[in-house]
């Protein structure tokens, strides 16, 4: 395996995990947010 191929591998799997963490990311902040809250365009508020 040449390192290029090796190079390519690594971006995939770099890839990935910031795939994982996106959808982590997306479920945590759904179960802590309220969809009104998110979309509500009030700043400063909370």
């Amino acid at each position: 395996m040449d390192f290029w191929t090796l190079i390519s591998y690594a971006a995939w799997g770099i890839a990935i995990l910031l795939l994982l963490w996106m959808v982590a990311d997306f479920w945590r902040v759904a179960q802590d947010y309220d969809e009104d809250f998110l979309l509500s365009s009030r700043e400063g508020e909370e």
